[in-house]
């Protein structure tokens, strides 16, 4: 038996590398997040846990999560006696970020054509198949969610735990600007092609082929994130 068909197969939807219902600090995250992206809220902004817990009707430990999270991604900084501002990450920090969950994420693809079992691949074109008709309908916000399930799908499907856990938690750093770059002009319709060239290369087998047009594709997505910032 071939190790790809050895192995149970994982739900993209669901289980190993996808929870249900986000957390109330994940919505607080997202929601502010969108915020900063979209020059809602200007770098040098307060961010002040009780104003913040008030704005959104929670306590202030989800919204001190949130903004422990934020302060990964770059968007937010904790300075001594101020508390937490708005900030932007540097050009080269966001590069250097970027190129990480290229190669992680390239990887991921690799090993999916060699190890994907049936199942998965199935679950994968289906997934892509249904991505289809969202871009179609130009239902942004399913598509992002879709797109969401569509990576967790190429992680859990390179059955390495390790590699999981470093490209989930690269990509939450990275979740801001990965979200923002879907306002630029065209991108539903462009991402879908790029997920396109993965999944065929993975169905297909080949290994070389899927982690170049994955790790194409997040080149492109922080090409179209970058456009995006300068046009705020």
């Amino acid at each position: 038996m071939s190790a790809s068909r050895s192995r149970p197969p994982l739900d993209p939807s669901a289980g190993n590398v996808r929870r249900g219902r986000p957390t109330r600090a994940e919505e607080l995250r997202t929601q502010l997040a969108d915020e900063i992206t979209r020059g809602l809220l200007l770098p040098g902004t307060a961010l002040d846990e009780s104003a913040l817990a008030a704005r959104f009707g929670v306590s202030r430990t989800p919204v001190r999560e949130a903004l422990r999270e934020l302060t990964a991604s770059g968007l937010v900084e904790t300075r001594p006696h101020r508390g937490a501002v708005v900030a932007r990450p540097g050009a080269e920090r966001l590069q250097n970020m970027f190129q990480v969950m290229a190669e992680l994420e390239a990887l991921s693809a690799s090993l999916c054509a060699l190890h994907m079992t049936p199942q998965e691949r199935r679950e994968l074109e289906d997934l892509h198949a249904r991505m289809g008709e969202l871009m179609r309908q130009g239902d942004f916000a399913a598509y992002r969610e879709a797109n969401e399930r569509f990576h967790a799908a190429i992680y859990a499907g390179s059955h390495n735990g390790y590699l999981i856990e470093l490209a989930i938690g690269t990509r939450q750093r990275l979740s801001p600007f990965r979200r923002a770059q879907f306002r630029a002009l065209g991108r539903l319709a462009l991402s879908h092609t790029e997920h396109e060239r993965v999944t065929i290369a993975i169905l297909r087998g080949e290994r070389e082929a899927a982690a170049n047009a994955m790790r194409s594709h997040i080149a492109i997505i922080q090409d179209a994130y970058e456009q995006y910032a300068q046009s705020l």
